[in-house]
């Protein structure tokens, strides 16, 4: 249904997008819990982000926002509503807490003493097992205490009288204190009928601590002799000790890399200006670049960032907008031209008047497309959901039958708790949790540093699958900006009334083929006015100038105007799109007059942008209102085949185009900047919209380059597949760690301690892999 649809109907009030923060998440199983809970409600749909620690929950109208937090409640975790960063806040502050991806809170693990702490210590959604700051204390005193457990546990030359009772002693605290996170996680979880990957780690520490406490009980003098004792004594203190602090020690790490993935839009919403130069009454006022309004004048000196969207409405000067696009050359600007809030004016003093503030900023609006990105979820990541939603409970039942069967073929009480416990530890879920939304953190973070921004999730997955890429010839492959080569006079009218002519009836189009013709014909003389002017898309335009009856545009406008084109002007024609250029008809009562050849010229970087395209496996395709021969010259000039050349199309030519390809069995990207590229931009099946082009193409684009080269258009499906690459070895080696793990610790073939190690390390690695995402070059 429409927007317009809706809003006229009340009767149809259509759902509501709310955003949660939800404190607690430890693994994959704590996200899929939340989803599938949230998703029993009648017309309610979520998407959990666990190193975000965030939801994106679409309700439906009636339903209220408590609801949807009780909900959260119900199932173990505590949820907020987000307040979002594009209600109205400015992106371009640093300091807006909701516009930053680390706003944090502590899990479950916390007390409420540390939640205050840790609110004012380290703000990081991306620490989903507790922040860095919190988990420091907690891993220093187990690391202290358990090293000389390990010691005395594991090297009988150190062993005293009585090291069991010390080494129990020592290991008590890190099986309390220092696993309090994990120990408070699982009885939430328990409470509510539910396991995670905390309930592993707390069963298994627990066990092992336990049974060695009973154990040393049940016989004190059992390391009375000390070392001189025959075999080890069964007690597994430097287990359940080491264990805990490897696992720690992992989440530390963890929380410190993954503090790392959200820094480039950090990065990003931290770019814009803090302050504004506001002229009122003629006197500069310095002003928040928060309070800007629309239509106001502020001044941008050199070396200045511009504090909001606007027109430059005096001065001149080059504009640095690396920061927004990643192109290192400035760009010109003078009177009437665009300015991007957050860029850097590099020379002239400016003065701008503001179009766009706040959340309609560019800035915000990417900031905007990238956390959406962020907390979206890309099909893979569904594979990875259902397997931790049944992924605890079956690694509890293994580890019941590892003991069992341990019991019974072997009757080792000692050999069969060591397998078990070793089960227990190595399942951990967590890397499979973090395998896909870590690589996209990173992946479209690094991607908006590029000047490139991904839509969502899904993009991803179309980046792998295209096999052809339409390229729009104007202001895609070539400048776009075209300029008088030749006025050719055809009738008894000279050079110069030809041009003053087609300057008039031109003057009142917006067309960049228009605008060139009159910026050349004002340069040469003054202009008429024009009466009565007209136009047809595609076509041309026509008005009374001077008493005359004047039109301009394609051959086929004039022939519907009926204006006869004689064969020697048809010759003249051709002629000039031999030369390779653009060729407009000027009628003058009813008579061709002459034509007007314009050429626009190649972007320095299309000829190497598309020979990349081909080494991907695209197949490119030119498409161009143009003539053939213009097309073919530009096509042959960066290495397109003839074949591929779709010319002469007009604007609504541009959809049936792609469905044809499409129709052919292609999987379609479309590359284009205008208007009338938004249609096919629409029905591609991957949309790339170029930064230089209208507000409507970007929107109907998946992918959105912020400059203007085709050679981004090659890094962002490159970045775009080699995100989705990442996500793909994360999640590879997160199941092939828990295949292989799993039978070899219910073997026997695994100790606890390795176990514990190994486990840690696997969601470190995951993560680690995911960061290697932002030394990604263009």
């Amino acid at each position: 249904m429409s927007a317009s649809s809706t809003l006229s109907n009340p009767t149809t009030p259509s759902p509501r997008i709310i955003e949660l923060d939800i404190e607690g998440m430890t693994c994959a199983s704590c996200v899929s819990r939340v989803e599938r809970k949230l998703g029993k409600l009648e017309g309610v749909s979520a998407s959990v982000n666990l190193p975000l620690e965030s939801a994106t929950v679409t309700v439906p109208a009636g339903m209220s926002e408590q609801q949807i937090i009780d909900t959260v409640k119900a199932t173990g975790y505590r949820a907020s509503v987000k307040t979002s960063p594009h209600r109205g806040q400015d992106y371009g502050s640093p300091d807006t807490a909701a516009a930053d991806p680390s706003a944090a809170h502590p899990d479950n693990g916390h007390t409420d003493e540390e939640h205050t702490d840790t609110a004012r210590t380290d703000k990081g959604h991306m620490n989903h097992g507790g922040t860095a700051a919190a988990l420091r204390p907690r891993l220093i005193v187990a690391a202290v205490l358990t090293v000389p457990v390990f010691l005395i546990s594991m090297f009988p030359a150190l062993q005293f009288p009585h090291w069991g009772w010390v080494a129990g002693i020592l290991a008590l605290p890190v099986v309390t204190w220092s696993a309090w996170p994990f120990h408070r996680a699982a009885a939430v979880n328990a409470r509510h009928f539910a396991s995670t990957m905390d309930t592993l780690v707390s069963i298994g520490v627990s066990a092992a601590f336990l049974f060695s406490a009973v154990e040393i009980f049940r016989d004190p003098t059992m390391t009375a002799h000390g070392s001189a004792m025959e075999g080890h004594a069964p007690l597994y203190f430097e287990v359940s000790a080491v264990v805990v602090t490897f696992l720690l020690l992992g989440r530390y790490l963890e929380a410190k890399a993954k503090s790392k993935a959200g820094d480039a839009l950090k990065a990003l919403l931290s770019l814009g200006a803090k302050e504004a130069s506001v002229l009122r009454d003629g006197v500069e006022v310095k002003i928040p670049a928060a309070e800007l309004a629309v239509d106001e004048i502020f001044v941008v000196r050199p070396g200045e960032k511009i504090a909001t969207d606007g027109v430059v409405s005096d001065g001149s000067s080059s504009v640095d907008t690396s920061l927004l696009t990643g192109e290192s050359l400035p760009v010109d600007v003078t009177v009437g031209d665009p300015v991007t809030g957050a860029t850097i004016n590099t020379s002239g003093r400016l003065l701008v008047r503001a179009t766009r503030v706040g959340a309609e900023t560019t800035l915000a609006q990417m900031g905007k497309l990238v956390s959406a990105a962020q907390a979206g979820k890309a099909p893979i990541a569904r594979l990875a959901d259902r397997i931790s939603a049944v992924f605890v409970p079956i690694v509890l039942v293994i580890a019941v039958l590892t003991f069992v069967l341990w019991m019974v073929f072997n009757g080792d009480l000692q050999s069969a708790f060591t397998a078990a416990v070793a089960v227990l530890i190595i399942a951990c879920p967590c890397a499979l949790g973090l395998a896909t939304p870590v690589g996209l953190l990173t992946g479209t973070g690094r991607a908006a540093q590029l000047g490139i921004l991904i839509k969502g999730p899904q993009v991803l997955e179309d980046t792998r699958t295209v096999d052809t890429i339409v390229l729009d010839k104007t202001g895609t492959v070539t400048e776009g900006k075209l300029s008088v080569l030749d006025v050719i006079a055809l009738a008894q009218v000279s050079d110069a009334d030809v041009l003053r002519f087609a300057g008039s009836v031109e003057s009142y189009s917006e067309h960049p083929i228009a605008q060139a013709i009159v910026e050349y014909a004002r340069a040469q003389s003054a202009l008429p006015s024009a009466e009565d002017f007209s136009s047809s898309p595609g076509g041309g335009v026509r008005a009374r100038i001077e008493g005359h009856t004047v039109l301009a545009g394609r051959a086929a406008w004039l022939e519907e105007n009926d204006v006869e084109i004689s064969a020697p002007d048809h010759a003249a024609l051709l002629a000039q799109q031999q030369r390779g250029t653009t060729a407009i008809w000027v009628a003058i009562d009813g008579r061709a007059a002459g034509l007007i050849a314009l050429r626009d010229t190649i972007k320095a970087g299309s000829g190497s942008a598309i020979a990349n395209l081909k080494e991907m496996g695209l197949r490119p395709i030119l498409l161009t209102g143009d003539n053939a021969s213009v097309a073919a010259e530009v096509a042959a000039a960066v290495g397109i085949d003839p074949a591929d050349v779709f010319a002469d199309v007009l604007p609504e030519g541009k959809v049936e185009a792609v469905r044809k390809l499409q129709a052919e069995g292609a999987t379609v990207a479309m590359a284009g900047d205008g208007v009338n590229d938004a249609p096919a931009l629409a029905q591609a099946d991957l949309g790339i919209a170029m930064g230089s082009g209208t507000d409507v193409a970007i929107e109907a684009a998946d992918l959105t380059v912020m400059g203007n080269d085709l050679g981004q258009v090659v890094t962002a499906i490159a970045l775009a597949r080699k995100t989705l690459g990442t996500i793909k070895t994360n999640l590879f080696w997160a199941f092939f760690y828990n295949a292989i793990g799993i039978p070899v610790a219910a073997l026997g073939l695994l100790n606890p301690m390795i176990a514990g190690a190994a486990m840690a390390a696997s969601s470190v690695l995951v993560v680690a892999n995911s960061l290697r995402l932002r030394r990604f070059a263009s």
